[in-house]
């Protein structure tokens, strides 16, 4: 972030300047409303300063692939010497899927004058980015940050919001689910249609089925109280389930894979936690990583670095997940070569 320094030419007043801070000591923790930086004058934190840098981190609903980009985050902070409750102070709050009680986490961390709030899932990084307009926020786990409305741009995101995409390839999964479950005709799109992050993933899948003669049949939920019920929908009327990195279905993955079980279904998903979870299989990134990479982007605007001049991070390293388990209960044979291929197999 760009800091601007005032010099000052009479040395009386400096060194008068100077002993009036030794007096004080460090443990100044004003913050201004409009300030356009966290670090203080040299750059950064730690040190001498005595400062603790406030860390909101809000997250949309507890599932194994945010809990992995949060646990990960707060690990690399600690590892890069920025630890909860000596130099920092991380204030992690859970949604419980409820937009309302997004909002009123943002807001409290706006009254709360946060050095630095860290959202997990577009719907968390949307509440955060029209709730605190003068604190940096730094979003992780958005699958389209520019569709969002997020960011300007990946490369140029402007204003005092960016971060980390977990952007997958619905192309990508699909053409895995062929290598494993050759013959797909009808393709159930499970997801929850307020996420816009799922809906980008869909309409990609939308435009796969397209080009290779597929149908689409979509089942949308709006909570995971709905989930079961429209997993079971299409269940009867297709021969494989997509869900994209849907956090509403995320959290009840489990149900998902009982219902398509019975119904002897393969269900390729977006996530390796979903894969974890029941589903058959993905195409996906590693959680664990993307984590990292967001734990590196808060250091640097720790350390002063204007977050609009940060181009958002993708991760460009997919891999195979698979579910061995899963795959016997519904009576398929994984292909030998996508389990050579495979880095995870969930057994």
């Amino acid at each position: 972030m760009k800091k601007v320094f005032r010099i000052i030419t009479v040395s009386m007043v400096i060194s008068v300047l100077a002993l009036s801070l030794a007096a004080c000591g460090t443990g100044n923790t004003d913050k201004s409303e409009n300030r356009t930086g966290v670090g203080n004058d040299s750059g950064s934190y730690g040190g001498d300063t005595g400062k603790v840098i406030e860390i909101g981190i809000v997250q949309i609903v507890e599932h194994p692939s945010l809990n992995t980009i949060r646990e990960a985050f707060i690990e690399r902070l600690a590892e890069k010497g920025y630890v909860d409750g000596e130099n920092i102070r991380i204030d992690y709050q859970n949604a419980q899927n409820e937009q309302t009680n997004l909002n009123t986490i943002c807001q409290k961390f706006k009254a709360d004058k946060k050095d630095l709030v860290v959202a997990i899932a577009t719907p968390s990084a949307m509440a955060a980015a029209g709730a605190l307009t003068d604190t940096p926020v730094l979003f992780s786990a958005c699958t389209d940050p520019v569709g969002s409305g997020l960011v300007k741009s990946l490369d140029k995101p402007g204003g005092n919001v960016t971060g980390t995409s977990d952007a997958v390839s619905a192309k990508k999964i699909m053409e895995l689910a062929m290598r494993i479950t050759p013959g797909i005709k009808t393709i159930g799109a499970l997801y929850n249609s307020s996420e816009s992050n799922s809906i980008s993933v869909v309409n990609e899948l939308k435009e796969y089925a397209s080009e290779n003669g597929l149908e689409v049949i979509e089942a949308t939920v709006t909570n995971t109280s709905e989930v079961q019920q429209a997993a079971q929908s299409l269940a009867s009327k297709v021969d494989a389930i997509f869900s994209p990195i849907d956090n509403t279905v995320a959290a009840a993955m489990p149900i998902v894979s009982q219902v398509a079980q019975t119904a002897k279904v393969p269900v390729y998903v977006g996530a390796d936690s979903m894969v974890a979870d029941g589903g058959l299989a993905t195409y996906g990134i590693n959680y664990v990583e993307l984590g990292r990479e967001t734990a590196d982007m808060a250091i640097e605007i720790i350390n002063g670095k204007n977050p609009g001049e940060m181009p958002v991070r993708m991760m460009s390293e997919v891999e195979i997940y698979v579910n061995k388990k899963t795959a016997e209960a519904i009576g398929i044979t994984l292909p030998e070569d996508v389990l050579n291929e495979a880095v995870q197999v969930f057994e």
